[in-house]
């Protein structure tokens, strides 16, 4: 039986061993910050992923705090619960010898417990945009017009248009007069706007590298027909695991349904892993969570509620499964791993439709991928087993109605904003159906362009990419 307090004493060591680590050896974006911080100048921080931001805005925070103790006086914003725990998790290891008052505010958990947590007035509130939003209107048990420090932790994702309601909610609520403080591993759009708006004195760090990952993770690509990807995922896995039998893997996959079709499918074929996306509670998220982090299991299956600030010290694979859209979103994925000066590996699991978002996130990050090796005779002699096995979860994922509160809350969401859910259901099927006819055309036509100049559409060769250029 898992045993969560041993899990937490763990957790809480391996934070406050790093913490020491880093006060001894502060990282770039720790010297850059820090000073301008405790010089009361608001802050735009951009680094590499595991590059120690967190550290950069707790430990000022924490120091001026000792310096006059009061209320609620820094609120911290996530995009994720989950890097909301975290960060509360090193506020209350950095903050235990002065007796630091915390709160962490998300969804999925009791709103009335958290309201209490609230109206005792901690130090430290960390939280997400929608459920603090939802506080803020249901009740007037807190305030938060005297807080010193408002913290946009993946600062690029909570000002990209997602939350901008919940964002506005909060910020009426905020005194005029604080210290803000933006902190991002991706210098976006979004971002730069920021910079052009903000306080003339506002103190910019932005990493000088031209490499967006870090040095110490090596990335790669396996290429693959998508009817087989499956198989491939399972051998990168068996290959690893043979290699490292201690190192954790995590896997990105794009929807929370294919996130729990492949946990089924590899748990089915002895992997035993854990899940981790948003159609499971807040308490199977943070046990699964849990379990990984201990290695009682060693592979994590996630949607991208998992690609951000999470800090999991022995990640030493990270797989994609499906190639995110955003090359932006690549560099997160893949920043869970490599971390703090560990070596790490990525690998992209790229299919024929996928070439052009591969080009993407090269030129994002300033790499070409390498092709990993994968047998291909080995794929063919699994494929079978992995085909059924997935088929056979599937049924049992739809005996459990899988995606019935999804539709039930997208329902509940179109009605409030005055749409008619049937009129917007039949648009998305429209478009789907026209944007699959598209991608049906232009695989006719690169087939046909391959053949009349003698390329292999699905040759494997390091030179894959160009092949599929020069066919379009």
């Amino acid at each position: 039986m898992l045993d969560i307090k041993s899990i937490s004493f763990k957790n809480i060591f391996l934070s406050l061993l790093f913490i020491v680590i880093c006060v001894k050896s502060p990282t770039e974006i720790q010297k850059n910050c820090i000073p301008k911080i405790l010089d009361g100048i608001d802050c735009i921080g951009c680094a590499k992923t595991g590059s120690g931001k967190t550290l950069a805005f707790a430990l000022p925070i924490l120091q001026k705090l000792w310096e006059e103790p009061y209320g609620i006086f820094a609120l911290i914003l996530t995009p994720t619960r989950e890097l909301a725990y975290q960060i509360a998790d090193q506020f209350a290891v950095i903050g235990k010898p002065k007796n630091l008052r915390h709160c962490v505010v998300t969804g999925g958990m009791e709103m009335i417990v958290q309201a209490r947590e609230l109206s005792n007035k901690p130090h430290i509130v960390v939280a997400t945009p929608g459920r603090l939003a939802d506080h803020l209107e249901s009740c007037d048990t807190f305030s938060l017009k005297r807080i010193q420090f408002l913290v946009l932790d993946e600062a690029d994702r909570l000002l990209g248009g997602k939350f901008d309601k919940q964002i506005t909610t909060i910020f009426n609520a905020l005194p005029k007069e604080r210290q803000t403080l933006l902190f991002s591993a991706t210098m976006t759009d979004t971002l730069e706007k920021v910079k052009m708006i903000t306080k003339k004195n506002t103190f910019v760090y932005e990493s000088t590298a031209e490499v967006k990952t870090v040095d110490e993770l090596e990335q790669f690509y396996v290429l693959c027909p998508y009817n087989v990807k499956d198989g491939y995922l399972v051998e990168i896995v068996r290959n690893f695991r043979e290699k490292d039998e201690k190192g954790l893997i995590m896997i990105f996959t794009d929807t929370c349904k294919n996130c729990q079709l492949l946990h089924m499918t590899l748990n089915e074929v002895g992997f035993d892993t854990v899940s981790l996306h948003a159609m499971i509670s807040q308490r199977q998220r943070l046990a699964g969570l849990a379990k990984f982090k201990s290695h009682v299991s060693k592979i994590l299956i996630a949607t991208d509620v998992a690609s951000r600030g999470l800090d999991i010290p022995a990640v030493s694979l990270v797989i994609n499964h499906i190639i995110p859209n955003n090359a932006t979103d690549y560099v997160h994925r893949v920043g869970r791993t490599a971390r703090a000066g560990r070596q790490g590996r990525a690998v992209s699991i790229v299919t024929q439709h996928d070439i052009k978002l591969v080009k993407a996130i090269e030129q994002k990050i300033n790499i070409r991928l390498k092709e990993y090796d994968v047998s291909g005779l080995h794929v063919a002699k699994i494929l079978t087993q992995v085909h059924v096995t997935k088929r056979e979860a599937q049924i049992k994922l739809d005996e459990t109605d899988f995606d019935e509160r999804r539709l039930i809350n997208k329902r509940k969401k179109l009605i409030n904003e005055g749409k008619d859910p049937d009129k917007v259901e039949q648009e998305i099927k429209r478009k789907r159906k026209e944007k699959n006819r598209q991608r049906y055309e232009r695989k006719n036509l690169i087939n046909k362009n391959c053949d009349k100049i003698g390329i292999n559409s699905e040759q494997d060769t390091d030179d894959h990419f160009n092949n599929v250029e020069k066919c379009e």
